[in-house]
């Protein structure tokens, strides 16, 4: 099963690279659980970690690197789970079905690692390019033509895409307090307007 990475990959890498790679991720890691990702600064990682600052751009290339590289393994997770995973995420369900539990996973999912994903949103690019939102914006497109939507399906996926995004959820649940299963709901009735036209 081949997915697309967050972040493409550079190739093989050497053993000792590899070895560096994962005690830099590890030490990130521990640095995230202890101060959060608002906490995390390139400088205190290679402190952590025992190497020059300069390894680390070197390794990642910026912050926002780091942070789609550690996402990497969620993201592609994911990715398996509505492209090949059982319904009603995966495939197998009607469309509407498939629409609604897209948005239900991916509020959980950004419930658990929306503060990575926001720390990585530095730029227009990093945000709406990268190849995972590619996909799944992709998918939402797919699952909105599926269900018979005709107009637009493309922007219509960008406007659900927007709803979907970390800050916004991350902002709903951390300053108004919405519960997550409010979230969910919201969705659930959105899509079904998009779907049937309403």
């Amino acid at each position: 099963m081949s997915l697309i990475p967050i972040r493409p990959g550079l190739g093989p890498e050497r053993r000792d690279a590899a070895r560096n790679r994962e005690l830099l991720l590890r030490a990130a890691r521990e640095l995230i659980e202890e101060c959060g990702a608002d906490g995390l600064t390139m400088g205190t990682l290679a402190q952590r970690a025992g190497v020059g600052k300069g390894t680390v751009f070197r390794r990642f290339g910026s912050r926002a690197g780091l942070m789609m590289t550690l996402l990497s393994d969620a993201e592609a997770e994911f990715q398996g789970r509505f492209m090949f995973g059982p319904p009603p995420l995966g495939p197998g369900a009607p469309p509407l079905e498939r629409l609604v539990a897209f948005g239900e996973k991916r509020i959980a999912w950004v419930l658990e690692f929306g503060e990575l994903a926001r720390a990585a949103d530095v730029s227009a690019y990093n945000r709406f390019d990268v190849p995972a939102a590619v996909l799944w914006h992709r998918h939402l497109e797919m699952l909105l033509r599926e269900a018979g939507l005709t107009t637009d399906p493309w922007l219509m996926a960008t406007s659900l895409s927007a709803v979907l995004e970390p800050e916004r959820i991350l902002h709903a649940v951390r300053v108004h307090h919405i519960a997550p299963e409010r979230l969910v709901a919201s969705w659930r009735d959105l899509v079904s307007r998009v779907a049937h036209g309403a």
